[in-house]
């Protein structure tokens, strides 16, 4: 599955951000995903006890990730419209730096 989320420029850029199936892996699973950042994909495996912690994880992370990345800092980072969110939902912890419709709604 992948979701596009896009950097305000001229260029448009896209950013995709994918999420793999689970896989079982010597007893516990493990979710990947990757997300395509200008200057290089980043690929993650995150592991849970069964195939919906694993996914469930996946999407926390990419929360994180998308969340601390300096295309959000600077506002630059989209999915729908500006300033709305992308999305994927964030650890308790950082619950806080939620956006526009994420914050009401995840």
């Amino acid at each position: 599955m992948t979701r596009t989320l896009r950097l305000s420029d001229e260029a448009a850029i896209a950013i995709p951000v994918s999420v793999f199936m689970p896989v079982q892996e010597d007893g516990d699973w493990s979710c990947a995903f990757s997300i395509g950042w200008p200057e290089q994909t980043l690929k993650r495996k995150i592991f849970g006890i069964d195939a919906i912690q694993s996914l469930e994880l996946a999407l926390r992370m990419i929360g994180t990730e998308l969340y601390a990345s300096e295309y959000h800092k600077a506002g630059r980072l989209i999915w729908l419209k500006p300033g709305a969110g992308y999305g994927f939902p964030l650890p308790n912890i950082i619950r806080d730096t939620l956006i526009g419709e994420d914050r009401e709604f995840l």
